[in-house]
């Protein structure tokens, strides 16, 4: 099929604009997206922030999605621009996390799961006119909120302890102010945030350089915490 000008590349997708409404989201090395549309027009039917699912593309392949084009910059983008400062920043990834995990599971029989995110970070926030929305559903699942609150935590911690990232410095502050916001949900524990360095861990796609530090960071998101 025909794609348009590529918007975006990341770990495992690559974005490509199909006109002004739309992209495709390309995966390339999975095999079927049944599952993240399906979390996708869940969570969306609780009034979650998430790109609206567009029509199947003609000639489309199976690891493809269509997706909202959505317009405004990633929260990371609006940090490293200086319109939103820490403590703000904080706030709204703690307030979307909040109403993630306030929908009950779709698939589980336990009550007290709910739908997680996994990978809730400022790049995977989109600052559009109508608000924030969150993309990137591939690492979805369900389970206690304790882990997906461990998993944002750690992904900043590792970012800040990454001497490749050149505004690695500048993430501790926003890790502490999630990690305030979070208090009265039950922040990230040691249990939840041992659980996540596991499944960071086995990430086929972290490099070996940040698996080396999944240690030290569970150590600055513990020494962070309110």
């Amino acid at each position: 099929m025909h794609t348009g000008q590529l918007l975006g590349s990341g770990r495992t997708a690559d974005v490509y604009a199909l006109d002004g409404s739309w992209v495709l989201r390309r995966y390339r090395d999975r095999t079927d997206t049944t599952e993240e549309l399906a979390v996708m027009s869940y969570v969306g039917a609780f009034g979650f922030p998430v790109p609206r699912i567009g029509p199947p593309a003609e000639g489309a392949r199976p690891t493809d999605l269509v997706l909202q084009r959505l317009t405004g910059p990633t929260l990371a983008e609006a940090l490293l621009a200086g319109r939103l400062g820490a403590a703000e920043a904080g706030a709204l990834l703690a307030r979307l996390l909040r109403e993630l995990h306030a929908i009950p599971p779709r698939v589980s029989a336990n009550p007290e799961d709910c739908v997680l995110h996994l990978d809730l970070h400022p790049e995977n926030v989109v600052l559009t006119g109508r608000g924030a929305v969150v993309i990137d559903w591939s690492t979805a699942a369900e389970g206690p909120p304790g882990l997906d609150r461990a998993m944002s935590a750690l992904t900043l911690a590792r970012i800040a302890l990454d001497p490749e990232f050149p505004a690695g410095a500048d993430v501790r502050p926003l890790l502490a102010a999630l990690l305030a916001e979070l208090a009265d949900d039950g922040g990230a524990s040691a249990a939840d945030l041992a659980l996540a360095r596991a499944r960071q861990r086995a990430n086929p796609y972290l490099t070996d350089r940040e698996r080396a530090c999944l240690d030290r960071a569970v150590d600055l998101v513990l020494g962070c915490a309110p």
